[in-house]
């Protein structure tokens, strides 16, 4: 199948001009400049009119947890309804955390999550590996998980009893990072701290939703990212921050970059537009669906303008989403008496793309920043590029055209995510997903899912692209 896509505007990480693609199978076979070949020279099976839409790289969207097990249920996305959602929002490639529990093997944990996934995703999708227990069965097992392809892992400063891992563990993990060419990212707030405030809450009988952000608060966030840089810098290791929520943890990963180390972050949507008064503190039990871990933060700081700062100065690295779908009913109720039970994640992932392109049309961000944030800065960071994250001869046919003067208002009704509200209930935005390929194959066309369960394929990783 050969497809000629004429007449759009090709956006990249370096910037924007007229170009027509060609895809042949699974690849982009050329880029060239509109009507420099003829379309008898072309043979394609189909044409594609892209006049006044944007042609852009497949979204990679490095942070999700499809069918995360959490505080007593799952969430509520699997492999395959989580993957056709991603589609639709742009997104052609997901990674995901395959989750080592405290007390469990890091080979059948990862093995369990490959089952999970196989067979089942609508785009290509990768792992990283949680390391719920850092001892000597699982540092050896970081170095054959690095030449299988799984080149990044996850520790947790929250969570004690579940994921937490302390600062020896931490510092041991990083060091064999440090040889093996892994990339830790880490989960940082000071969860021993957080768990102490928490139980305080309660006994206070301070049990409703917002009692889950005030427990965290930003210097908490701040205090763990200035700790991890520092355990990283002894160990010579890379650290990468995930869902960074705080202009104090911020501060601390810029101070880092100044003086040259190898630290890198990513922030989410719900930091960006979600603040602790109107949402994780709305009446009743609504705010429960806006419960997450960083917790959102308040609108009377600086924290969401910092936050835009630092994706135009690279201080942050890329957006993710943390996608983590709980319904309402029967599993954000499970903390109807009780905050700490409320189950944490907040659903995004088809709406990340639209959503950063918002901060395009904010003029928060350049078209090529954009395209960077969302495709390419991913797959450097974690070893797909130039497989993916760009369209260039050779590169994978994962490609979106995009209606930037479209209009769309996200909500439940219409979102595809498996979830029964959407944190972004109402948002009204300029510009929205026209068509989708993944490596080649349309799978999305307007409201239309053209895309079978099992198209996606696992990718074997190689090594983060930006070490110093």
């Amino acid at each position: 199948m050969r497809t000629f896509i004429k007449g759009g505007t090709l956006v990249s990480a370096t910037g924007a001009q007229p170009a027509d693609v060609l895809i042949d199978g699974e690849r982009i076979a050329a880029v060239v400049e509109p009507g420099s070949a003829a379309l008898g020279e072309i043979t394609a099976d189909e044409v594609v009119d892209a006049a006044g839409k944007y042609v852009v790289p497949g979204g990679i969207d490095a942070h999700t947890h499809m069918e995360l097990p959490f505080g007593g249920t799952f969430a509520s996305d699997t492999f395959s309804t989580g993957t056709v959602a991603a589609a639709f929002g742009g997104t052609t490639t997901i990674i995901d955390f395959a989750v080592q529990t405290t007390g469990a093997q890091v080979r059948a944990s990862l093995d369990s999550w490959f089952a999970k996934a196989e067979g089942q995703c609508a785009i290509d999708y990768a792992f990283h590996m949680i390391l719920g227990g850092v001892d000597d069965a699982a540092l050896k097992e970081m170095d054959s998980l690095v030449d299988e392809g799984i080149t990044s892992f996850k520790l947790f400063m929250a969570y004690p009893g579940v994921f937490y891992s302390d600062d020896g563990q931490i510092l041991r993990a990083m060091q064999r990072a440090a040889t093996n060419g892994a990339l830790i990212t880490m989960h940082a707030e000071n969860g021993i701290a957080i768990d102490a405030l928490a139980q305080q809450a309660a006994e206070r009988g301070e049990t409703a939703p917002i009692n889950h952000g005030l427990t965290r608060p930003s210097r908490l966030e701040g205090e763990a990212t200035s700790r991890a840089i520092q355990l990283a810098l002894v160990a010579g290791s890379p650290v990468y921050f995930v869902h960074l929520s705080a202009s104090e943890a911020l501060a601390a990963v810029s101070a880092a970059r100044h003086e040259g180390a190898n630290v890198f972050a990513e922030t989410c949507p719900q930091y960006l537009y979600l603040t602790l008064e109107d949402h994780l503190g709305a009446p009743g039990f609504a705010g429960a669906g806006y419960v997450c871990s960083p917790p959102l933060r308040t609108k009377h700081a600086s924290h969401a303008a910092d936050l835009w700062r630092g994706l135009r100065t690279n201080d942050l690295a890329m957006v993710a989403t943390d996608h983590c779908p709980f319904c309402m009913k029967d599993q954000k109720e499970l903390g109807l008496e009780d905050f700490r039970a409320i189950p944490n994640g907040i659903g995004g992932v088809e709406h990340r793309m639209d959503l950063i392109h918002q901060g395009v049309v904010e003029g928060q961000l350049s078209l090529a920043r954009w395209v960077e944030t969302c495709a390419t800065t991913p797959a450097r960071m974690f070893g797909l590029y130039p497989r993916k994250g760009v369209i260039a001869p050779g590169s994978d046919a994962d490609v979106v055209l995009y209606d930037p003067a479209a209009r769309q208002t996200i909500s439940v009704q219409t979102h595809h995510m498996n979830m029964d509200y959407s944190a972004y209930e109402g948002f009204e935005l300029a510009g929205r997903v026209d068509t989708v390929w993944s490596r080649g194959r349309k799978i999305i066309q307007g409201e239309a899912y053209l895309g079978a369960q099992g198209h996606g394929q696992y990718l074997k990783r190689g090594l983060c692209q930006y070490l110093r």
